[in-house]
């Protein structure tokens, strides 16, 4: 009888288990963004996947540009350069857009996969952050450059930057509609809202990079925010510092 009442506890423990899976599965397929499985919508809310889908991107450049195509978003692709641990093969440029937020210099071409976390930081984060705290848009956003040759901290041995492979890009500054500009260097410290802004945009960037570095990192950040989206596999770690 003892083993009867033991077999029945049990068969209800695992049955009110596999009742509250079932009930948080049909909760989760309401937030398709927050299943590992699901294709990546940049329509859809950030969720718990989406960075891991966002750097999943690297290396799958026909994925990337289907998922800008599917958003809307109007960019130019560049054809492969660089070479040997410089290459790159998947950078593109946006096109100017009066209903977006404008990247200055305009010329810049990051990688595709960043670029996607870009327009997802912008919609989702950015201009959210922007209105709510001073009421009005981001107009364009100043950074310091996405490629280049070199190694982490220019040092002459050791790895790569992501810049190197067009990974990643450097964000300076912010411009809004009405020409006030926040900048990492000016505004960082301090308890004001434009230090307050620029805590929530980092902390926003750290749900769709791989990779967020601030002036909290290091002195080398001091003046803006290093954003990339290093592949490092389906559970690799993730930086927001």
């Amino acid at each position: 009888m003892r083993k009867l009442h033991l077999t029945l506890r049990s068969l209800l423990v695992v049955g009110g288990l596999l009742a509250l899976l079932l009930l948080a599965y049909a909760w989760l397929r309401q937030r398709p963004q927050d299943l590992p499985w699901t294709d990546l919508d940049l329509a859809q809310p950030i969720g718990l996947f989406t960075g891991r889908k966002l750097a999943a991107l690297t290396g799958d450049t026909g994925a990337c540009k289907a998922l800008l195509d599917r958003a809307g978003v109007d960019y130019v692709a560049l054809k492969p350069g660089g070479a040997d641990q410089c290459a790159y093969a998947d950078a593109v440029r946006l096109r100017p857009d009066e209903d977006a937020i404008l990247l200055a210099p305009a010329a810049v071409a990051p990688s595709c996969p960043v670029v996607a976390a870009l327009k997802l930081w912008e919609w989702q984060v950015v201009q959210p952050a922007a209105q709510r705290i001073y009421g009005q848009p981001v107009r364009s956003i100043r950074h310091f450059g996405s490629y280049s040759c070199r190694r982490l901290y220019g040092r002459s041995q050791g790895d790569f930057s992501e810049h190197a492979t067009a990974d990643a890009i450097d964000i300076a500054a912010f411009q809004l509609k009405d020409g006030r500009q926040i900048s990492v260097l000016g505004d960082w410290k301090g308890e004001g809202k434009d230090a307050f802004f620029l805590r929530e945009v980092r902390d926003g960037a750290c749900d769709l990079f791989s990779t967020v570095l601030s002036p909290d990192y290091n002195a080398a950040h001091k003046d803006h925010f290093h954003l990339d989206q290093a592949e490092r596999g389906a559970m690799g770690g993730r930086a927001c510092r």
